[in-house]
């Protein structure tokens, strides 16, 4: 055993048997490096993440390789969901030395923390135009102790490259008293749409080429381009991408929920983990598309997806697990795929339409077996075969629960059941806009449950605003970044959406001022990525760009201009419009990269509808409004006038419920049922 046994991390734990004498990040491995003068290997990786497996296998479970790396480094492992900061700091310098990254990420140190040389995945033997992993650490170490100096230098213009990344893009220093009309205009929001569409897949889906990922920033900015001017090609492209990917690989066609990414262009073969944040947020997305198409085909994977969050990602105290892997039995996939015989022997004389349909052959449409998938809807797949639609849908329905209870019994992926702050967040926030979608009780449920939960083990104090980032067997450690609490403040914030408890929004301001007082720049424009006094981390990162989930700055952007609203705070609103401002110019260019941005971008051109309940019957009347897709409102009730919420002062009125349709805290006359005030919406 090595140091790694006492982690509560899965992944760590997946090492601690390992030769290579690994150590968490940590005093003791520092101090080590430090004393002995001697290079550190920081190798970054993550459960569910399948080249991370086959590099333990080739690399770190060799004796030999093991040997070479324990004489010549310091050898510290991480799992980059617990300590997303370093993996940030590292990837940047990788990216920097190399032009790509990934993980496993391998990276060498100084023994002062500072980066000189990484990569990501090395085989064994020199392959796929890859050095060998021995020949990477003889080299390296020879390196070390022959060429100190430029090993030195190099490391010192890293890091100085590290902490000028976080400024690229940014025009400081704009006027804030320019009118927001002239900051914001349509003209802007529609070259966003132009330059997404630009690079949209109009046959598969999506945007660019393989590996395809969700982008359901960019997705979510089309619906709202769509819904504020009539955009039918903006439209067409976001649910053409919902489309594809419903009926890809991507999705699990049997047990709900959506793996990572796709490796192809038509989303057939993804890479098979399952995350928490990718279900949270193409929840958020899919609710968004339902309720401005009510096409029940969303509505059901919606549905389906929370059965899979409920069944499978859902700990006995409340909390979200982070991740399935990717992996079974040491196979990629094997838990997910299926020959055509053992579908045959489940299913018999339905085996044949079955496989017809989810395009499953003798040969495989994947490294010879079958990933189930949709090549046709199935209006047009019934039609063209003469079959009766609903009594086809019903048999499919059939057909999928047989296979799902022979897989159940399968040997399943393994569990990352750590329970991370932010992504338990996130999905706190797609079961608020689950249940406002499609008013089943259950969701709101599963949000205050996981939000209590969150509300109890992640603080640092009894009543404090500090929290921790990561909790497993009933220890949470490491300081909350920038993500965690962003996330947390938006869930909370959408809670008082759906229960009308004003209480959850008075946290989320609270919140709020806690992170502008910890986290916030010189400027008192963005955020850095960790607290303040957080020391063991070479420069305070400030993260703008929107991707695989969203930027902690954006995010915190849209709170600061909700909660601005709120409780009158112009400080919060005058820095939201300051931050977007300076990035204005680049988003409009890269607007995939920073689809957060872009859409709190368009809400400044289109404005912010206040809807304001109050009387006896406010709830009601707030779970009414859920129904519709209003982008950008703020919805707040409450069953009497609350005096330091403007929205909700002087407003009720005896023995009547009333909606109030505002802008900028001026209200145009009330009205009883929100069908009323919709179209003026």
């Amino acid at each position: 055993m090595n140091k790694l046994i006492s982690e509560t991390s899965p992944y760590l734990l997946q090492h601690a048997h390992n030769p290579v004498h690994w150590y968490p990040w940590g005093e003791e491995a520092l101090q080590r490096a430090l004393k002995e003068d001697k290079p550190i290997l920081v190798s970054i990786g993550y459960a569910a993440c399948h080249w991370c497996h086959v590099m333990e296998r080739e690399s770190f479970e060799n004796e030999a390789t093991a040997a070479i790396m324990n004489e010549h480094f310091i050898n510290i492992k991480i799992d980059r969901e617990e300590r997303p900061d370093l993996d940030h700091i590292y990837m940047d310098a990788v990216q920097a030395m190399t032009g790509a990254g990934g993980w496993p990420l391998n990276v060498f140190l100084t023994p002062d923390k500072k980066p000189f040389y990484g990569g990501t995945y090395f085989p064994p033997v020199q392959a796929y135009n890859r050095p060998s992993w021995t020949d990477v650490l003889l080299s390296l170490s020879d390196a070390f102790d022959k060429k100190r100096e430029e090993i030195e230098t190099q490391a010192d213009n890293l890091v100085q490259h590290i902490s000028q990344s976080a400024q690229i893009g940014q025009q400081m220093g704009l006027e804030l008293n320019i009118p927001r009309e002239e900051l914001f205009t349509k003209a802007q929001c529609d070259t966003i749409c132009e330059n997404i569409l630009k690079q949209a897949d109009t046959t598969w889906g999506g945007f660019g080429r393989a590996p395809k990922f969700p982008q359901t920033f960019t997705i979510a900015y089309l619906l709202r381009h769509h819904h504020a001017w009539h955009h039918p090609e903006a439209l067409q492209q976001a649910l053409l991408s919902l489309d594809k990917m419903l009926q890809g690989g991507l999705y699990d066609q049997l047990g709900g929920g959506f793996a990572r990414y796709s490796t192809d262009e038509k989303w057939l073969a993804p890479h098979f983990e399952k995350m928490l944040y990718d279900n949270a947020l193409l929840i958020d997305v899919l609710c968004d598309a339902y309720q401005l198409t009510r096409n029940d085909v969303y509505a059901q994977t919606i549905r389906d997806t929370l059965t899979y969050i409920s069944r499978e990602m859902t700990s006995p105290e409340g909390g979200f697990y982070a991740a399935l892997d990717a992996d079974s039995e040491g196979v990629e996939g094997k838990f997910y795929t299926w020959s055509k015989a053992e579908i045959h022997h489940i299913l018999g004389e339905q085996a044949a339409p079955f496989c017809e349909y989810y395009d499953v052959s003798e040969h495989g449409n994947w490294e010879e077996q079958n990933i189930l998938w949709v090549q046709k809807p199935l209006l047009e797949f019934a039609a063209e075969k003469g079959y009766d639609a609903a009594i086809f849908s019903a048999m499919l329905k059939g057909c999928r629960e047989k296979l799902l209870a022979v897989r159940a019994n399968r040997i399943r992926p393994g569990l990352d059941d750590k329970i991370l702050l932010g992504w338990n967040a996130m999905m706190v926030h797609a079961c608020c806009k689950a249940y406002g979608a499609l008013g089943i009780e259950e969701y709101r449920q599963m949000a205050i449950r996981n939000m209590d939960f969150c509300l109890a083990n992640f603080r640092q104090t009894e009543d404090g605003q500090a929290f921790y980032h990561t909790w497993k067997n009933k220890q949470a450690k490491y300081p909350a970044f920038l993500d965690d609490y962003a996330c947390l403040i938006q869930a909370l914030i959408a809670l008082q959406e759906i229960t009308g408890n004003t209480t959850y929004l008075y946290q989320a301001r609270d919140i709020a001022a806690f992170v502008t007082a910890h986290f916030s720049d010189e400027n008192q424009l963005f955020f850095y990525y960790t607290i303040e006094g957080q020391d063991d981390v070479i420069v305070r990162k400030k993260e703008i760009y929107d991707g695989a989930v969203p930027s902690g700055n954006a995010v915190m952007m849209q709170n600061l201009w909700y909660l601005s609203v709120v409780f009158d705070h112009k400080q919060w609103a005058d820095r939201c419009i300051g931050a977007v401002s300076s990035l204005s110019q680049t988003v409009v260019r890269y607007p995939t990269s920073f689809g957060v941005w872009a859409s709190q971008l368009l809400q400044f051109v289109k404005g912010t509808p206040e809807l304001a309940v109050i009387g006896k019957d406010f709830k009601e009347k707030m779970q009414e409004t859920q129904k519709w897709f209003i982008p950008y409102k703020i919805l707040i009730g409450a069953e009497k006038n609350i005096s330091d919420i403007p929205l909700l002062t002087d407003r009720a009125v005896e023995n009547d419920t009333l909606v109030y349709l505002c802008k900028d805290y001026h209200c145009i006359k009330p009205v009883h049922y929100i069908e009323e005030i919709i179209n003026l919406i």
